[in-house]
C-alpha cells in the first residue's frame, strides 16, 4: 500500500462501495481507533454484517486481510499524532453551525495532507514516461469535464507557453474528434477524479485505439480510465464530509501537484524549446498590466 492515511483511501473508496461494504467504511471513519481494538468478527457484529463481509471490504479498498487495515489504522494514529497541522484534533467534520476559524482550519488541514500524502505516492517512473511521452509528442490532447475540466485547460495553458502543440477538450463531441485523429506519436492525457466520467473515457479509450501513448490521472487505480492507460497518476483526495465541498473539488489540488511535477519535468526534458517560447512570450503579461493610478 502506498505511504498515504488508510482513512484518505476510505473515504476515497466510500462513493464506490455499496450496502454492507459501505456500512463497514462508515463505521471506521465514525471511531478509526476504536476500530483498532475489534477483531473483523466484532467489527462484523457492529455493522450487522459479517466477518466475511468485513475481509472483503479490505479487499475492496485494497489491502491484502483485516490485519493489514489494523496495522495501516495505528500508523496512520501515529502519523496524526506527531503532525504539527492539528488535524487529528480537528478531524475531518464541518457542519451548517461550524463558525469560519473552524472551516479554514479542516479545509486547510485536509488540502495539506492531499498535497503530501500524493506526494508521498507518486510514482516517480510513471512521471518520467508521461514527461518523456509529452516532451516528444507531435501532438498532445487533454480530456476532462467539469472540475477536471478547468484542470485541463490549466494543463493546456501551462504545455503550451512551453512549446508543446497541446489542445485541452471539455467537450465529449470535440474531444473525441480530435481523439480519432490521432497517431502513435501523439500523447492523449485523461483527468477524472473518480475515473469513470463517461465523457472522458470515452475520447480517451479511442486515443488509446489510434495508437497514442495514454496517461491517465485519478484517484482511483481500479477505474475504466486507469485501465485504459499506458501510463497511471495516481492523485489523493482531500474529501471534508460537509456536502457542499465533494471530493472532486477537494482532490483538485493533488491532480495540481502531480501536473506540476509532469509540467516541470517536460520543461526539463525540452530545454531549449521551453527556454526559447518563453523567451518569446515573456513580455506579453507585463504589457497587459493595469498600472495604479497615484493621487487617486
Amino acid at each position: 500500500m502506498p505511504p498515504t492515511d488508510v482513512t484518505t483511501l476510505i473515504r476515497t473508496e466510500l462513493p464506490r462501495l455499496a450496502g454492507s461494504l459501505r456500512k463497514v467504511g462508515e463505521l471506521i471513519l465514525e471511531d478509526p481507533a476504536a476500530v483498532t481494538h475489534c477483531s473483523a468478527a466484532e467489527l462484523g457484529r457492529r455493522t450487522g454484517t459479517s466477518q466475511a463481509t468485513v475481509t472483503r471490504f479490505c479487499r475492496a479498498i485494497g489491502l491484502d486481510s483485516y490485519q493489514h487495515l489494523l496495522i495501516e489504522l495505528a500508523q496512520e494514529r501515529g502519523r496524526g499524532e506527531a503532525s504539527d497541522w492539528g488535524s487529528a484534533e480537528i478531524g475531518p467534520d464541518i457542519s451548517p453551525d461550524d463558525d469560519l476559524e473552524r472551516v479554514v482550519q479542516v479545509v486547510g488541514s485536509a488540502d495539506l495532507r492531499a498535497v503530501q500524502q500524493t506526494i508521498d505516492r507518486i510514482d516517480l517512473d510513471a512521471i518520467e514516461r508521461a514527461a518523456q511521452a509529452t516532451a516528444r509528442a507531435r501532438r498532445i490532447d487533454v480530456y476532462g469535464v467539469g472540475g477536471s475540466g478547468a484542470v485541463a485547460q490549466e494543463t493546456e495553458t501551462r504545455l503550451f507557453r512551453i512549446g508543446c502543440a497541446v489542445r485541452g477538450w471539455t467537450e465529449v463531441h470535440g474531444a473525441t474528434t480530435s481523439a480519432a485523429l490521432l497517431t502513435p506519436a501523439d500523447v492523449a492525457i485523461g483527468i477524472s477524479h473518480s475515473g469513470a466520467t463517461r465523457e472522458t473515457i470515452e475520447p480517451f479509450e479511442l486515443a488509446e485505439e489510434r495508437g497514442a501513448t495514454t496517461v491517465a490521472i485519478t484517484s482511483d487505480p481500479r477505474s475504466a480510465l486507469a485501465k485504459a492507460a499506458d501510463i497511471r497518476l495516481i492523485s489523493t483526495s482531500s474529501e471534508t464530509i460537509f456536502p457542499a465541498r465533494t471530493g472532486s473539488i477537494g482532490g483538485r489540488h493533488s491532480v495540481l501537484v502531480l501536473l506540476d511535477c509532469l509540467y516541470v519535468r517536460v520543461a526539463q526534458i525540452s530545454y531549449q524549446r521551453a527556454s526559447a517560447s518563453l523567451a518569446l512570450t515573456d513580455h506579453i503579461t507585463p504589457q497587459h498590466a493595469v498600472r495604479s493610478r497615484r493621487g487617486r
